[in-house]
């Protein structure tokens, strides 16, 4: 891979990481509808427990993928786009350099090709 591509990758991992889980992509769903929610909210519209949701906001956060902010005893939450636009980027610049190595096989088998005829 090109130092670019892989450069990237670390942050990429554990956003990647983080949305692996249907109920974390589901809170960010619930989130990017909403704007912000408390954790008490967000559990429920959710098949788990709110001790459940604060785990997986947890991770979240960690990802860079959502913010909490305090607001007297809540705790509010919302989507942090910066780690999501930067992971689609790097997926973007990986799917380039694919496609240029690809394009490459392709020119060097049709040239192969042509030889041997």
């Amino acid at each position: 891979m090109t130092g670019g591509v892989r450069g990237g990758a670390e942050p990429a991992d554990h956003v990647l990481a983080a949305l692996a889980d249907p109920t974390r992509r589901h809170l960010l769903d619930l989130l990017a509808e909403r704007g912000e929610a408390t954790a008490t909210a967000l559990a429920e519209r959710l098949p788990v427990s709110r001790q459940a949701v604060v785990k997986h906001l947890a991770v979240l956060d960690g990802a860079g993928l959502v913010t909490a902010t305090r607001v007297g005893r809540e705790v509010r939450y919302a989507v942090r786009p910066a780690a999501l636009d930067a992971t689609a980027r790097w997926m973007a610049a990986l799917a380039t350099d694919w496609d240029r190595r690809l394009a490459t096989v392709k020119r060097l088998a049709e040239a192969a090709e042509r030889e041997g005829r």
